[in-house]
C-alpha cells in the first residue's frame, strides 16, 4: 500500500501530498465507495466541497473505512451561495453535520467573489473563526488570483494555507505559484490530470496529457504510465495534487509514484508544454450564478 508524503502548511499542519477528489455529481452513488477505496489503498487526503453534493457520501466512506480519523485529513469548501460572515458560520455547521465529523483539516473558500469582495472576505474571517475555535485545522482558498490575493490578505488576520487552483501540464500558473511561495501558501492542483480538458473538450483548449506524446515517452523511459509522469511532475514542483477517480483500479494507480524520480531534463521537458490557456471557469468574472448548482439542505 502506497503512502503519500507529507507537505507542512504554514502553520504547521501536514497535508498529505496526493489526495483523492470526488467532483462529479453524476456518480454521486460511487462516491462513498470511492473514498472507502482510496483509503484501503493508502491516501490519507479526502477532498469535497458542499457543491459536490456528497459530504455525506464522503462521510459514509470516511466512517466504512476503519482508520482512525486522526489519520486521515479531509478538506470541504464553502460555496457561493453561503458567502457571508454569518452564512459561512451556518453552512460549515450544515457541512460538518453531512460529513458526520467534529473538525474538518481544512476549510476553503470556493471561490473568489469579484462583484462582492466584501462578502469574500466576511466568509474568510468566519473561516478564521472556525480555525480559532478549532473545528478547522486550517483554512484557505481555491481559484484566487494574485490580486484577489494580495486583497485579501490585507483585510485578513491569517494568511491562506493553501489555494486550490487548476494545475495541469496545460495550464501551468508558474506566476501564481510564485506568489504562493513569496506568501507561504501550498499551491494545490484541482484537474491535475487534465479533467477539466476533457470536461471543457468543447472549448478546444489545453491538451489533454495523459495522451501527449511528449508525457507518453517520458512514461515509457521510467515504467511508468503517463498519470504517473504527471503527478510526479506536480510532486517534484511542491504541488499536492488531488486526482479524481471513482474507479477502484485507477485510485490505487494514481497513488504509485513514489519509487521513482523525474530528472530535471524531463521537468523541463514537461514545463515546457505550457499553453497558458485556462480551460475551466475564470475566477475574475464568477458570481453566484456562473454555476447551476443548488445546495441540500
Amino acid at each position: 500500500m502506497a503512502t503519500s508524503p507529507r507537505f507542512t502548511l504554514n502553520n504547521g499542519i501536514q497535508i498529505p501530498a496526493i489526495g483523492l477528489g470526488v467532483l462529479d455529481r453524476e456518480t454521486r452513488d460511487q462516491t462513498t465507495a470511492a473514498v472507502e477505496s482510496a483509503i484501503a489503498s493508502g491516501y490519507r487526503l479526502i477532498d469535497t466541497a458542499a457543491s459536490y453534493l456528497n459530504e455525506r457520501d464522503v462521510g459514509e466512506g470516511i466512517a466504512r473505512s476503519g482508520v482512525t480519523r486522526s489519520e486521515l485529513f479531509v478538506t470541504t469548501k464553502l460555496w457561493l451561495s453561503e458567502y457571508g460572515y454569518d452564512k459561512a458560520l451556518r453552512a460549515f455547521d450544515n457541512s460538518l453535520s453531512k460529513l458526520g465529523l467534529d473538525y474538518v483539516d481544512l476549510y476553503l473558500l470556493h471561490w473568489p467573489l469579484p462583484s462582492d469582495f466584501e462578502a469574500t472576505i466576511a466568509s474568510y474571517q468566519a473561516a478564521q473563526t472556525l480555525l480559532s475555535e478549532g473545528r478547522a485545522r486550517a483554512i484557505g482558498v481555491s481559484n484566487f488570483s494574485a490580486s484577489h490575493l494580495r486583497t485579501l490578505t490585507d483585510r485578513i488576520e491569517v494568511t491562506p494555507a493553501v489555494n486550490q487552483i487548476e494545475l495541469h501540464p496545460s495550464f501551468q500558473q508558474r506566476a501564481l505559484r510564485q506568489v504562493h511561495d513569496e506568501m507561504g501558501i501550498l499551491t494545490q492542483a484541482w484537474s491535475p490530470i487534465g479533467g477539466s480538458v476533457r470536461r471543457f473538450a468543447d472549448k478546444g483548449l489545453g491538451f489533454d496529457p495523459l495522451h501527449h506524446p511528449t508525457i507518453a515517452r517520458l512514461a515509457s523511459k521510467h515504467g511508468k504510465k503517463p498519470v504517473h509522469i504527471v503527478l510526479r511532475w506536480d510532486l517534484q514542483n511542491g504541488v499536492s495534487a488531488i486526482p479524481k477517480s471513482f474507479n477502484a483500479g485507477r485510485i490505487a494507480e494514481n497513488i504509485d509514484i513514489f519509487d521513482f524520480e523525474l530528472s530535471e531534463g524531463d521537468m523541463v521537458m514537461i514545463n515546457a508544454l505550457d499553453t497558458g490557456e485556462r480551460v475551466g471557469p475564470d475566477p475574475e468574472v464568477v458570481s453566484a450564478t456562473t454555476f447551476p448548482i443548488k445546495l441540500e439542505d
